[in-house]
């Protein structure tokens, strides 16, 4: 991943987005591909920002690519520095989950507007999942996503803000929290419960 002016860890920048999604295009080597169930943000000029989950991260075909593998075998060597070299298309595909506005403020519903084309998209940090975070406000909307693996990501979305808690005690506490959370929302189906929990564990 590469640093944007204000030395941010910087995903890319948004190719389209709507209220309910958008898609960063970036350019990362395969160590460093963004992880699935993070919180990032996009960004506007006004200091307002537009915070979501990443459910999809798409590798593009690429023609050269195609025409390197059907050439044979290759080297490790060679491999690398392809990939250091050339632009890998990378789509990184997020729900929404939230926002912060102009003051600051930190909301758990759909923002009012979808950010920008070619705002700078960037990794939430652990003060920040912290923050968001600490209302799981967000699962209705994760558990209610039709184009994204909702549970999967609900799960996932929960252990990365465990760990951003601090330390075993205090990520074990959140879970526990966003587990009662869970059951209160998904009372009627136990079963689909059973399985986020599930997923949820070996977080800490």
């Amino acid at each position: 991943m590469t640093k944007n002016a204000t030395d941010k860890q910087a995903l890319g920048r948004v190719l389209r987005a709507s209220t309910a999604s958008f898609t960063a295009g970036c350019r990362t080597l395969e160590d460093d591909l963004p992880i699935f169930g993070s919180l990032v943000q996009a960004e506007r000029s006004d200091g307002a920002a537009v915070y979501g989950l990443i459910y999809d991260v798409r590798v593009d075909d690429d023609p050269f690519v195609r025409q390197l593998i059907a050439a044979g075998d290759l080297s490790e060597e060679y491999v690398q520095d392809q990939r250091q070299r050339r632009q890998v298309p990378v789509e990184v595909n997020v729900l929404v989950v939230g926002g912060r506005d102009k003051a600051g403020q930190v909301y758990h519903y759909l923002p009012p507007q979808p950010p920008a084309t070619l705002s700078w998209v960037t990794v939430c940090s652990s003060d920040q999942v912290r923050q968001f975070g600490g209302r799981l406000d967000f699962l209705r909307t994760v558990l209610d996503a039709a184009d994204a693996p909702a549970d999967e990501l609900a799960a996932a979305s929960l252990r990365h803000a465990a760990a951003a808690q601090g330390d075993s005690v205090q990520a074990q506490r959140y879970l526990q929290d966003a587990g009662r959370e869970l059951a209160r929302l998904l009372s009627r189906d136990p079963a689909r419960l059973s399985g986020i929990l599930q997923r949820m564990r070996g977080a800490v």
